[in-house]
């Protein structure tokens, strides 16, 4: 009775659509008219389409450049925290550009990073360095998006990393210390091995979220240029809202889901997330 509630919200906002989807990637509808059956026609098509593939690449491209600097960056940070800070606030601003809007650091990144106008070519400018295209650019544009939403979730996913830190028993580090391990011996033997679960949470999480960027895409460069960041969402969204395509959008949406699910599982396997080395 206490999850009701809850349960009901899942079932009506996330089951039903899921199961709606499915069965909508079996049809051609265009929302206009009735939609109408075609069999695995969706899927034979998307096979064969060069833009999905594509566009799949340029999201796998994306989650190599945002999850390894996301996750180190954020473990420098959670470490920093944990050795010169335990302050709320100190803590409160690290989080603090989660809490903004995607479409706002959509923005902020937009203005900062203008070729002729932004604050960042300034600086580079006094430096003496040439001006740069970042989301203009066919080479810089996926590693921009990445910097962007990494500054965004960083402080987040230290926070998660640095909780998991105050959950490790101070007399392991003690016992540590006693064998005459420091510093970075303490780290690589007592503190990742026994961060495992919770890094499995954040990388996890991490890559479920990067394999959906969305909003950032929208408002900066929109699948631009010449296709570099025309990831698998915004591609699911073009088909879907641009070309009413809302059968073969599910049905990508559809390939999207069975692609996280099998990373997530795999990942769960590799980081061995249902277990602790403190039991």
């Amino acid at each position: 009775m206490f999850i009701l509630p809850a349960l009901i919200g899942f079932a009506l906002f996330y089951a039903w659509p899921t199961v709606r989807s499915v069965s909508i990637s079996f049809t051609d509808w265009n929302m206009l008219s009735p939609a109408r059956p075609v069999g695995l026609s969706n899927y034979r098509k998307l096979l064969n389409d060069a833009v999905f593939w594509q566009s799949l690449k340029a999201t796998g491209v994306y989650v190599l450049w945002n999850i390894p600097l996301q996750t180190v960056l954020a473990l420098l940070l959670a470490l920093l925290l944990q050795r010169f800070s335990r302050n709320s606030f100190l803590r409160s601003v690290v989080i603090a550009p989660y809490l903004l809007p995607g479409v706002v650091v959509g923005l902020m990144g937009l203005w900062m990073l203008n070729p002729e106008l932004g604050i960042l070519n300034a600086a580079l400018g006094w430096l003496g360095v040439h001006t740069q295209p970042f989301l203009g650019s066919i080479q810089q544009a996926m590693p921009t998006i990445a910097s962007i939403n990494t500054w965004q979730y960083t402080g987040y996913t230290s926070l998660l990393l640095y909780t998991g830190m105050q959950s490790i028993p101070p007399s392991v580090y003690e016992a540590a210390r006693i064998d005459g391990a420091q510093g970075g011996r303490q780290f690589f033997s007592i503190t990742l091995p026994l961060l495992r679960p919770v890094m499995a949470f954040v990388v996890i999480t991490s890559l479920i979220g990067s394999f959906q960027i969305f909003d950032t895409i929208a408002i900066t460069t929109q699948g631009g240029p010449v296709n570099a960041t025309r990831v698998i969402v915004w591609y699911i969204y073009e088909q879907a809202f641009t070309l009413y395509n809302m059968g073969y959008a599910t049905a990508i949406a559809v390939v999207l889901f069975a692609v996280l699910l099998l990373v997530t599982v795999v990942q769960l396997r590799l980081f061995r997330a249902d277990s602790s080395d403190l039991e």
